[in-house]
């Protein structure tokens, strides 16, 4: 059975900072592309980013395209999304993906992902 359960959000101000972290387990976590997707209130879930199965490649979204950094340590089956110069809009639940698919580019297409995290809020406000 795939888990992915992320953690790390929280309040932070306009400006600041905060890194989550998304567990995986009951896959082969070093060939899988994993991502990263927002859902803020009102609105669409939207794609941020994806890293592939070695970490060698990634994928932004522009809206946090030099802002944001997707990382992945496949020694703890752990990826992260460090999240920098947090604007309001930003607000929303994040939720971790995996491509089921092996050894895929990172795609920002979310039906290429099969297994979802449960999602963490992040608040940027002052």
């Amino acid at each position: 059975q795939v888990q992915l359960v992320e953690s790390g959000g929280g309040l932070v101000q306009p400006g600041g900072s905060l890194r989550v972290s998304c567990e995986a387990s009951g896959l082969t976590f070093s060939s899988n592309s994993m991502g990263w997707f927002r859902r803020a209130p009102g609105k669409e879930r939207e794609f941020v980013a994806a890293i592939n199965w070695s970490g060698s490649t990634t994928n932004y979204a522009d809206s946090v395209k030099g802002r944001f950094t997707i990382s992945r340590d496949n020694a703890k089956n752990t990826f992260y999304l460090k999240m920098n110069q947090l604007k309001p809009e930003d607000t929303a639940v994040y939720y971790c993906a995996a491509d089921s698919r092996d050894y895929r580019a990172p795609t920002s297409l979310s039906v290429q992902y099969k297994y979802w995290g449960q999602g963490t809020q992040v608040t940027v406000s002052s």
